[in-house]
């Protein structure tokens, strides 16, 4: 088992939350994503305003201060600071990158505003990679629910988790696989955007529903585990500088378990929220076409009344 040495063990203050204000770094991944897409977004926002069509406001925040904010939250603050020395820490960024940041993302819209903005040559290729068979694959609804329920499953129970700790690039793909899976699962069912693999209401409903029991069965089962979570790494960081302040590694281990149950109920509610909201508006939506649309009918057999009844008085 991989350990690290004592000349290299981290030296950092006691945890609090002021720690998630004052130990910000620069992971360079991280700022290059957050900077280039939160500029090509606010770019494209930019460009519809420039020819006079309407953007809503909301997804603009959604994307841009909610999903990037939190993306770089999550990888760059004092969450990334301690995500390798406490589980728990660990935990809350888990469930940022894997709900959150994905929920909003979706909201924001951002390849309706591509669409919208991009030149004949690039909109053609975005259309053509949205409907080649890749992509419908990958939002194929019970391969996205699979590869959102086992992933977790896949990097606590295996050797994927302990890699995590020992590379620096290991750690930073585990950031990237963590939204990207969200995405896929999440995109389809609460997204904006004309993607493959979107299904109707009541069952996008039923997948939220079903993630809820998973999340809480991992957690419980993390809870439950009398081995440690990352094999010798977090009881070696007691040997360290950081010795007198860490917590017991089980009992974090314990606390990271209950954040992974709670926060995933927490968060699967969110998502059961915004996505009945979307139900009943596209139902009012449906209403009013289906009202227009007899109406429409209405009318013409109205005129069709009376042509026919003047051409009676006319003979």
């Amino acid at each position: 088992m991989l350990v690290p040495p004592l000349n290299t063990l981290p030296d950092l203050p006691p945890f609090g939350l002021s720690r998630l204000i004052t130990e910000w770094g620069l992971s360079p991944i991280p700022f290059i994503v957050t900077i280039w897409a939160g500029g090509l977004y606010l770019w494209g926002v930019w460009t519809l305003k420039r020819r006079g069509d309407h953007w809503p406001v909301g997804r603009t925040i959604a994307f841009v201060v909610v999903g990037l904010g939190f993306f770089y939250v999550a990888t760059c603050s004092g969450l990334a600071a301690y995500d390798t020395t406490l589980l728990s820490v660990h935990m809350v960024q888990h469930m940022t990158l894997s709900m959150l940041v994905p929920l909003a993302l979706a909201l924001g819209a951002p390849v309706t505003l591509a669409l919208r903005t991009l030149p004949h040559g690039p909109r053609r290729w975005l259309l053509a990679v949205l409907h080649s068979r890749a992509v419908k694959v990958l939002s194929f609804p019970p391969l996205t629910f699979l590869l959102y329920v086992v992933s977790p499953w896949a990097l606590y129970f295996s050797g994927w988790y302990t890699a995590s700790l020992h590379s620096d690039y290991v750690h930073e793909m585990m950031h990237v696989h963590l939204v990207l899976v969200g995405a896929l699962f999440f995109w389809p069912i609460v997204g904006i955007d004309p993607i493959p693999g979107r299904v109707a209401y009541p069952f996008r409903v039923l997948l939220v529903v079903l993630t809820l029991p998973f999340h809480a069965f991992l957690g419980i089962t993390i809870m439950g585990q009398t081995e440690l979570l990352g094999g010798d790494w977090y009881p070696r960081l007691h040997d360290g500088p950081m010795g007198a302040w860490l917590p017991d590694p089980l009992a974090d281990q314990h606390l990271a378990g209950g954040i992974l149950w709670g926060a995933g109920d927490l968060v699967g509610l969110a998502f059961f929220g915004v996505l009945f909201t979307q139900w009943v508006r596209a139902s009012m939506k449906e209403a009013v076409r289906e009202d227009r649309r007899l109406d429409l009918l209405e009318a013409r057999e109205r005129a069709a009344q009376r042509s026919g009844t003047n051409m009676s008085d006319s003979t």
